[in-house]
């Protein structure tokens, strides 16, 4: 089945930039259609990011134009480079695999906490 290992989140400035990782194994990954999701503080989690084997992309109104998801096929991982960060984008990010209607499958990494603050 698969996993997920997320990393490269911290504490950041209003302003200031992160890129996130996410390796994955137990599936084709390369085959995969992947998102990336996050859960604020107290609310539902949501998805800001996807991206398709033949590298379609979508992003949530919320991150486009400050966020980037790519992929590394042959290294089995998923990536969030995100600058221009603001308070609001603090929350807890994941990465999944998505099947159809973009429903994530059942299984979840520990995630990667992204806090930004002055």
């Amino acid at each position: 089945q698969a996993q997920f290992v997320e990393s490269g989140g911290g504490l950041v400035q209003p302003g200031g930039s992160l890129r996130l990782s996410c390796r994955v194994s137990g599936i084709i990954f390369s085959a995969a259609v992947m998102g990336w999701f996050r859960q604020p503080p107290g609310k539902e989690r949501e998805l800001v990011a996807t991206m398709t084997p033949g590298s379609r992309i979508t992003y949530d109104d919320s991150v486009k134009d400050r966020f980037t998801i790519s992929r590394d096929n042959a290294d089995n991982t998923l990536y969030l480079q995100m600058t221009n960060l603001k308070p609001e984008d603090t929350a807890i990010y994941y990465c999944n695999l998505l099947h159809g209607n973009q429903r994530p499958s059942n299984n979840w990494g520990q995630g990667t906490q992204v806090t930004v603050s002055s």
